[in-house]
């Protein structure tokens, strides 16, 4: 029997130890894409406790913040919702926590969280109810007391080369001005560029935020929808300022509808003064300024990232009480990936496709995404259109397996630029680590097999530049 997590997990072969522990590992990671707050980087916050870093809790604003994959598991075991999102004291949601996860054989949770205590802790005895107050006093004093275990120290000691944020394009990006003025801030941090609210044309609060876009490029209001496009570019210019090296939609499918003018602006027009519009309505205006914003990614060497196939706030519920984010989403079945390649296929005939990363949360669409890859690529960057790695309900152990078996069964997996956290967490870096052993496993097993030849020098190239070079290099770092 193999002991639970040691140095050798995940890796099966002996190709595969030598691959992650000489080429893999030691890379710097580059999470291209998370959710984490610039303002706790600039802060260097500290922790009072691990439930503060694993479960959260409410916002000033009544809004909640923290891992909604931990509350999803606690919610399956029965929690009362008072430890998971409530007031309950932190260590009693812990102990909840402790109990929830020891139900969850099978799922990856249940590796990070236990990667987690091992990493930053040294905690190698996995968490259990019987052990909760012996771990949580010891991650309590290392969070309070230990240099390195402030946000800072965190993303230092997991060897974090490059951050990319999720920002709306209103943002004042403040935080990220300071962070840039900062010498003693050594990993780069950027802003990404998240214009969902402003493409969302049919969905509750479209208008309210045209008027705070308006306000952000000091206007009063924007009267057309060329207006709305001109006011996104001119924000989206400021952020390349601050080093934006990404941008990221997360919409429920992409739409290509194309349209004139006079009829985007119509739809606008129609929305903007409380009418309803129709599906088709609404694909038009999406789809008008998806190209524009696409074009000025191109012009300023921006990456696109696609998001698609997620049916958010399934819970009415919870949703109504708690916001968006907070664990009650789903794969959603879209049949949008021709769509997708007319997009791609209309900014290729103008010289205009920026680079672009293509995720969906089904992963029924693997295929289709690594065949549409192949009709776009060109010579400016190796890669330059991306299946994105396994994500959200995806990036479980054989989620990641079978993202990377179909890109290599229909493109090539040596130019894949790799993992990201997608996570609200400072700890959540494990999850690299968690990923690199299975991507070293993967292509170990190839090799044993004689399925690729054991050839040192192309697999230290491959294994080296999905862990951190082919990011570097796609994201211009």
């Amino acid at each position: 029997m193999k002991p639970f997590m040691d140095k050798d997990f995940l890796l099966e072969t002996e190709t595969a130890k030598h691959l992650f522990h000489d080429y893999s590992d030691p890379m710097p990671l580059v999470d291209y894409h998370c959710h984490i707050s610039p303002k706790e980087i600039y802060e260097d916050r500290r922790f009072n406790n691990i439930a503060e870093v694993w479960l959260g809790g409410e916002n000033p604003d009544g809004t909640y913040f923290g891992d909604h994959y931990k509350w999803r598991v606690m919610r399956s075991n029965g929690t009362p919702e008072e430890y998971i999102t409530g007031h309950k004291p932190d260590f009693e949601r812990f102990v909840k926590f402790a109990e929830a996860l020891e139900m969850a054989i099978g799922n990856p949770m249940y590796h990070w969280s236990n990667a987690e205590l091992h990493k930053y802790f040294g905690i190698t005895e996995p968490l259990t109810v019987d052990n909760a107050k012996e771990i949580w006093d010891k991650t309590a004093d290392m969070l309070q007391n230990d240099p390195n275990m402030s946000v800072r120290g965190l993303i230092k000691q997991s060897n974090v080369a490059f951050i990319g944020t999720t920002d709306d394009p209103i943002d004042s990006l403040e935080w990220h001005e300071k962070i840039a003025a900062d010498p003693s801030i050594e990993v780069k941090v950027c802003p990404s560029y998240r214009p969902d609210k402003a493409i969302n044309i049919n969905k509750e609060g479209f208008a309210e935020y045209i008027g705070k876009l308006a306000a952000s490029v000091g206007k009063k209001e924007l009267a057309s929808a060329q207006e709305v496009i001109d006011a996104l570019i001119e924000r989206l210019e400021f952020f390349a300022k601050l080093g934006c090296r990404a941008s990221d939609h997360g919409l429920d499918y992409i739409p290509f509808r194309p349209a004139t003018a006079e009829e985007v602006d119509a739809v606008y027009k129609k929305v903007m003064a409380g009418e309803a519009i129709t599906v088709e309505e609404a694909e038009k205006y999406q789809t008008a300024v998806l190209m524009a914003l696409a074009k000025a990614y191109h012009r300023l060497n921006i990456v696109m990232q696609l998001h698609y196939s997620c049916y958010r706030n399934a819970n009415e519920r919870i949703f109504r009480k708690m916001g968006p984010d907070t664990g009650v989403d789903m794969i959603a079945q879209n049949t949008c990936g021709e769509d997708i390649a007319r997009l791609l296929s209309a900014l290729d005939m103008t010289n205009e496709c920026p680079k672009t990363i293509i995720y969906s949360l089904n992963p029924a669409d693997n295929e289709q995404i690594g065949t549409m890859l192949g009709c776009f690529q060109s010579d400016e960057v190796p890669g330059k259109i991306q299946h994105g790695s396994a994500w959200w309900f995806n990036d479980t152990k054989s989620g990641m397996e079978d993202q990377m078996k179909s890109l290599a069964n229909l493109g090539l997996l040596g130019n894949f630029v790799g993992m990201l956290t997608d996570s609200r967490s400072f700890l959540s870096y494990a999850r690299h680590d968690y990923f690199r052993r299975i991507m070293c496993n993967l292509i170990g097993k190839w090799v044993e097999n004689g399925e690729y030849p054991n050839n040192e020098a192309s697999l230290k190239k491959i294994v080296e530049g999905i862990s951190y070079k082919n990011a570097a290099r796609y994201f211009g770092l």
